[in-house]
């Protein structure tokens, strides 16, 4: 069982707790002189003041890894990046779709990591994975708990590629964007493969039973979602269904639920 320690990577947790961020977003330091960051985490001056901290101790940066652009990942960027300079810090930006200084694609190389296309939870979002065997997953697995999938087109199938990918290869450690380490890199992405067909399974069944409403296709599919988070699944219940039209196995006359705008770009 791997530690941080081990890898020489290092958590700075943001104070930003809730039912979408659970214990707050983590933000990962990973090794030394210098040391390359992933996700800036929101814009918090306590949080970009730690990270910066953790930095300097490390010996700078190099770069600042961008899993995908949603603003408890990258709303601080701007603050962090003025606080790297006050210390004469310049590092490189990488990411796949956030302004940056390297637009990263799958398989590339940035610093000690290497860009995972991991998309799902958003289009543009991009895992990374060190020679060592650490994921960085941000908000592809989290610690605990599921992640809600965005529509878009083909947006369920390639998360659910992205998972296999990420299942074949030899993990040892993953630090998610949220929620606790996973010292059991493939149970888990077996756990989120499952969980994902599962919800499928009942879907269909829910179809084929001759369920058409949003509320009663979630009530038969995500009836054990906490109230709070039945907006989110609807969310994910809405790319399930984009995958059955997709697959031709959509019946006609499914109530289809509305996509909030933020979720067409970044927020």
């Amino acid at each position: 069982m791997g530690t941080l320690e081990d890898h020489d990577v290092a958590l700075v947790r943001a104070e930003n707790p809730g039912p979408f961020t659970l214990t707050g977003t983590n933000t990962w330091v990973v090794g030394r002189e210098p040391c390359w960051i992933v996700d800036p985490g929101p814009e918090q001056a306590s949080h970009q003041e730690a990270v910066a901290a953790v930095a300097r101790e490390r010996g700078g940066v190099g770069g600042i890894a961008l899993t995908h652009d949603h603003a408890d990942h990258v709303g601080g960027h701007t603050a962090l990046m003025d606080r790297l300079r006050g210390d004469g810090e310049v590092p490189l930006v990488g990411a796949a779709r956030f302004p940056a200084d390297v637009a990263l694609t799958d398989g590339a190389a940035f610093g000690p990591l290497t860009a995972v296309a991991s998309p799902g939870h958003a289009p543009d979002h991009l895992a990374f994975v060190t020679d060592d065997g650490v994921l960085f997953s941000g908000d592809a697995v989290l610690g605990t708990g599921s992640v809600f999938v965005a529509p878009s087109p083909g947006a369920l199938t390639g998360y659910l590629a992205a998972l296999r990918g990420l299942r074949a290869r030899d993990l040892v450690l993953i630090c998610p964007g949220h929620g606790p380490l996973v010292h059991d890199p493939h149970a888990k992405l077996d756990e989120y493969l499952e969980h994902r067909l599962e919800r499928e399974r009942k879907l269909v069944a829910a179809l084929a039973a001759g369920g058409r409403t949003i509320e009663g296709l979630l009530d038969a599919a995500w009836g054990d979602a906490p109230a709070e988070l039945r907006p989110a699944a609807a969310i994910t219940m809405a790319a399930h269904l984009d995958k059955l039209e997709e697959e031709g196995r959509l019946p006609e006359g499914v109530e289809r639920p509305e996509v909030p705008a933020w979720l067409h770009g970044a927020i």
